[in-house]
């Protein structure tokens, strides 16, 4: 079994990759001209790539290398941020831990140690980060605030109904808005993806967009929560 990178080797690491990065906005000149409106595009391709190796079963060397390009990006916009005097990579990095200490505590207390005692069962777990967010943002009414607005739409619809469930929005047992009715859903992710196949098929003998016709659902699902809240 391979060991543990200490914290020293960790801190090492990103620091040279840090020092990398600060030379080539100083002497590349396409590094040079980056922003962090021209980086959005590679940001989100390395995302992607992650999930296509994960996909794939590409659990090691590849993965590294796409975590790795990923990494690239953070490290990039937090160095345009230090650049314009606003915050740097380890702020990001301490911004990170302070929240996800924050929001477990079923293992973290306030100070970062760990609890005597763990929860047992994820149920349990899903209620204490869902109230350690309510807490961080009180006045937050509306459990679809937060979506990314450009998630792909059946992204965004995944997301929005589980919001809705941990809500308790109405929700009929197959996972569908209550206004839209049972949909025979089947009981393979292989099946499911034939059958999301055919219906973007046939959507498109029909000129229709099936991307901005789910987009469209999502909202009027946001809009029928905002108007009964």
């Amino acid at each position: 079994m391979p060991t543990p990178t200490s914290a020293k080797e960790f801190a090492n690491s990103i620091d040279r990759l840090i020092e990398t990065i600060g030379a080539l906005r100083e002497h590349c000149p396409w590094m040079g001209a980056l922003t962090h409106e021209s980086l959005v595009e590679y940001l989100i391709e390395e995302a992607y790539e992650v999930v296509d190796s994960i996909e794939a079963g590409s659990v090691d060397e590849e993965l590294r290398g796409e975590l790795g390009d990923v990494l690239l990006q953070v490290v990039l916009h937090a160095r345009l941020a230090e650049e314009r005097g606003s915050f740097d990579f380890e702020a990001v990095a301490e911004g990170i831990n302070a929240k996800m200490i924050r929001r477990n505590q079923h293992v973290f207390k306030a100070d970062g140690s760990l609890q005597e005692s763990f929860p047992a069962s994820v149920e349990e777990i899903i209620v204490r980060w869902d109230a350690a967010k309510r807490a961080e943002k009180p006045e937050r009414a509306d459990p679809f605030e937060g979506i990314p607005p450009h998630l792909p739409a059946l992204a965004a619809a995944q997301k929005s109904l589980d919001r809705a469930a941990r809500a308790g929005l109405a929700i009929d047992q197959q996972g569908a808005p209550a206004a839209v009715g049972p949909v025979a859903v089947p009981d393979s992710e292989e099946a499911l993806g034939e059958l999301l196949l055919a219906v973007v098929a046939g959507a498109h003998r029909q000129g229709l967009d099936a991307e901005r016709a789910l987009r469209k659902a999502v909202r009027a699902f946001h809009d029928g929560h905002e108007r009964h809240s």
